[in-house]
């Protein structure tokens, strides 16, 4: 036998017909023990696959539990032909063993079987997280991940970009999500926080004069868990370039995200350049911000056309329309599917018409259309014979963002929402400023650092409703993967910009010293956006759940069950960073 490691000759990757007759040691878990009377055939698991054990000796089986860590040694020998399992690598040969050691013993009953462990209750799976990690499914996305996050470093360096690690223990940041506050042991009364995103940091890098930035970044949040969104902690490519537009980042984001969904992906992705869509365009196509593209239907708007009918639901309200396409057909149990959906979001019905042989409509609002405009509403909607059209009104701000539900729904029930693809898109020239509901002022609509289009002038001499930023998304199918913009780095535009949104110099040198000192230094135009790890990775994976794709991530509730985090701590602890517990 093959000298060295005392635990295994090889791992289960390196096992095959070129092994036949060679007597070997590996390693792993039990994964099954089938008994077949006087000989068992054991499975033994390791990170790189399985091995069937052929054991003859009743006295060790005897001994043998499922996912004991286990080192086996014999022969390496063909299968029988009936046995062949042509799904595993190993799978033409088999070890019949001469001795088994047990090298990790189960003294604890299991909490749950390995191989079914996506179907219990997550609360067990994230306590036992180091079990649930054993099964193949699961442990597979950890090796995608790392796989991508490799890939995705050597991609980014082939561009000339320098990967530089910003700090952890940072300062509190004025805006943006709540932070997670660190408590300062030599300074009584004061915090450190961890960073929300190295957004400061990896600007003042670009003033520093390195030229292309990037960093596989932990950001942090005390945020909310959603389905898409990881509670505290989630990662991101965070990339910057110094003199920089913003075409120049998406042509390095293109390059990059084609590569990763085409390289790990299964099906189709959108070739650069990536379509490019405003986001006025998209809240009215898609009633969204974040546009599924694999969904073949679109809203149209038709308040204008309504405002010529006697309607009164419709009459100066915000009205959408979404044709499907030889949707007349339908039945009267699918419109009350969508009528039951539509009032539980919110709607007070989901009138619709459809179009007949002889072009004549049909439906709860025909009667309300006079006949010398349902021309006109044909061509608006360019329906064809046997299309179905519904409508949807409600105020400017609620219309959209409701037909995009309806179209979303839809296009589930409809079965028409593309499989096995990934259709990016960039949303471009978000709104600079949007009025604030509880002041009534003009506040900053996302990104406060993004440069105004049209710089000081737009500024000065416009309506800061009119005013759009060189602010962008990246989306893929309906999931925004980052956001990104052209960064404000003049002095006199920062200070206009945030003027308009209440905030004085003295505030902008208080709030945000190191990037208002550092513009006065000679800033270059810079750029940059960060694509989320792990929503790229639950993409990958087809994951509905991002804490799928997390090696140990927290539960819904920001809690880790593995390690009992957030927990309690000392009064001595609590005194060491002055600290005291209000009751």
């Amino acid at each position: 036998m093959k000298k060295g490691n005392i635990y295994r000759t090889y791992n289960s990757s390196q096992i095959g017909e070129k092994n036949i007759g060679e007597n070997i040691l590996i390693g792993g878990w039990i994964d099954t023990i089938r008994d077949h009377g006087g000989i068992s055939f054991i499975d033994v698991r390791d990170h790189y696959g399985t091995v069937q054990v052929v054991v003859e000796n009743k006295e060790i089986v005897d001994t043998l539990k499922k996912e004991q860590c286990i080192s086996a040694e014999g022969i390496i020998r063909l299968r029988d032909i009936s046995t062949v399992n042509p799904k595993i690598n190993t799978g033409t040969v088999e070890l019949l063993a001469s001795s088994v050691t047990i090298l990790g013993d189960i003294t604890s009953p299991l909490p749950f079987d390995i191989s079914g462990s996506k179907d219990i209750r997550e609360d067990l799976r994230l306590k036992y997280r180091f079990l649930d990690l054993r099964n193949p499914d699961v442990h597979n996305k950890i090796i995608l991940r790392s796989e991508v996050v490799n890939y995705i470093r050597q991609e980014m360096r082939k561009m000339g970009f320098l990967e530089i690690t910003t700090p952890i223990l940072t300062a509190s940041s004025p805006e943006g999500a709540r932070d997670y506050l660190v408590p300062s042991r030599k300074h009584k009364g004061c915090f450190y926080a961890l960073p929300q995103a190295p957004q400061i940091f990896k600007q003042l890098l670009m003033v520093s004069g390195f030229d292309k930035y990037f960093q596989i970044a932990p950001c942090f949040r005390d945020e909310d868990a959603r389905a898409d969104r990881a509670p505290g902690e989630f990662y991101q490519l965070d990339f910057e370039m110094s003199f920089a537009t913003q075409e120049d980042v998406f042509e390095t984001a293109e390059k990059i995200l084609y590569g990763v969904f085409s390289t790990f992906g299964k099906g189709k992705v959108s070739a650069p350049p990536f379509e490019r869509i405003t986001y006025s365009d998209s809240m009215l196509m898609f009633g969204s911000d974040k546009p599924d593209l694999r969904n073949p239907l679109r809203i149209i708007d038709l308040s204008e056309f309504f405002d010529k009918c006697d309607f009164a639901p419709f009459k100066n309200k915000c009205v959408r329309g979404i044709k499907v396409p030889n949707g007349a057909s339908l039945s009267k149990g699918f419109h009350e599917k969508m009528l039951a959906y539509a009032m539980e979001i919110g709607m007070k019905g989901l009138g619709y018409v459809t179009v007949e042989e002889d072009n004549s409509f049909k439906g709860p609002i025909d009667k309300f259309i006079p006949s010398e405009l349902k021309k006109t509403l044909s061509d608006i909607a360019g329906l064809k014979k046997g299309d179905l059209l519904f409508f949807i009104a409600d105020t400017k701000d609620k219309a959209p963002l409701l037909a995009g539900q309806i179209r979303t729904e839809l296009g589930t029930r409809l079965d028409i929402i593309e499989k096995d693809s990934f259709d990016l898109c960039f949303v471009t020239d978000f709104p600079m400023y949007e009025i604030d509901e509880e002041s009534g002022n003009w506040a900053f609509k996302h990104n406060p650092f993004s440069m105004p289009q049209g710089g000081y002038e737009k500024l000065v001499n416009s309506n800061p409703g009119d005013i759009l930023a060189y602010q962008y998304d990246i989306v893929c199918n309906g999931v925004e993967l980052s956001s990104g913009a052209v960064r404000n780095h003049e002095i006199k535009t920062m200070e206009k910009a945030f003027e308009i949104a209440g905030y004085s110099r003295e505030d902008l040198s208080n709030k945000f010293p190191s990037l208002y000192n550092a513009f006065r230094y000679g800033a270059p135009p810079h750029a940059g956006m960060a694509p989320g790890i792990d929503r790229i990775l639950m993409l990958l994976s087809q994951e509905s759940n991002i804490r799928e794709v997390i090696a140990f991530p927290m539960n819904k509730n920001a809690q880790d069950l593995l390690m009992g985090a957030p927990s309690e701590v000392t009064e001595k602890q609590l005194r060491e960073v002055h600290i005291k517990i209000r009751q």
